[in-house]
């Protein structure tokens, strides 16, 4: 019989037997798990974007969510804002390594939430 000396995923982020309020994993989930966060990565995984280009792949999304939305990920270090001196200006999106490790991670959920959506939907 073996004793593993590993903690869960579970007991690293429990404070004092809670998963804390005050936690910061719970302002990168905010972050990162939003509808609008996972939706622009997702756009995000496959190649570089501009601005419009997110807007219309990710439909419904409003000009200022968009906005505050890539804020926020840019912030975090998620994604990269490359703006290039032209007129008009160009700005272009893209994950940063750190984004890229999350979109691999993040990308085997959002496959079992597409083949699984129409199953746990579809019946309401």
């Amino acid at each position: 019989m073996t004793v593993s000396n590993q903690v869960s995923l579970l007991d690293r982020m429990m404070t004092d037997g809670k998963l804390a309020a005050g936690c910061p994993t719970r302002v990168v989930l905010d972050h990162v798990m939003s509808r609008w966060g996972v939706l622009l990565l997702l756009a995000l995984s496959e190649r570089t974007m501009r601005w419009g280009e997110l807007r219309r792949v990710v439909e419904g999304i409003s000009e200022k969510m968009l906005a505050q939305t890539l804020r926020t990920l840019e912030g975090d270090g998620i994604v990269h804002r490359e703006v290039t001196a032209s007129i008009p200006p160009r700005v272009d999106y893209s994950l940063t390594p750190t984004g890229r490790e999350l979109v691999d991670r993040l990308l085997p959920l959002m496959e079992w939430v597409a083949d699984n959506a129409e199953a746990i939907v579809g019946p309401r």
